[in-house]
């Protein structure tokens, strides 16, 4: 599957934002997709995780409230709508797709490979 993100940009602090992640080349159905972001000079973190068919959701602590991932299979895309940004969501934002869905929140601690990634998207909120 190839994934391409989209959607970023420059935001105010406590403005909004939704990325999108467009699928093709395999069924997007058939995999469990996820976003992550990377600073800069910081290390890539998991931000949420989302399974085939959008029924079980999984998001890291620290974003529970004000991030929300949701998918559309007919479409083909993965979306991750952020509200209340902050300067430190500042970021490039990455979208990955794994078959298994336990890969997409577990691939940053155990550096298992996932099946695909796309191409980043920046965000920037300014304060």
């Amino acid at each position: 599957v190839q994934l391409q993100a989209s959607g970023g940009g420059l935001v105010q602090a406590g403005g909004s934002l939704r990325l999108s992640c467009t699928a093709s080349g395999r069924t997007f159905s058939n995999y469990a997709i996820g976003w992550f972001r990377q600073a800069p000079g910081k290390e890539r973190e998991f931000v949420a995780a989302i399974n085939w068919n959008g029924g079980a959701t999984y998001y890291a602590d620290s974003l529970k409230g004000r991030f929300t991932i949701s998918r559309d299979n007919t479409e083909n895309t993965l979306y991750l709508q952020m509200n209340s940004l902050k300067p430190e969501d500042t970021a490039v934002y990455f979208c990955a797709a794994d078959t298994e869905y336990y890969k997409i929140y577990t691939t940053i601690a155990t550096t298992e490979p996932l099946d695909a990634w796309g191409q980043g998207t920046q965000v920037t909120v300014s304060s």
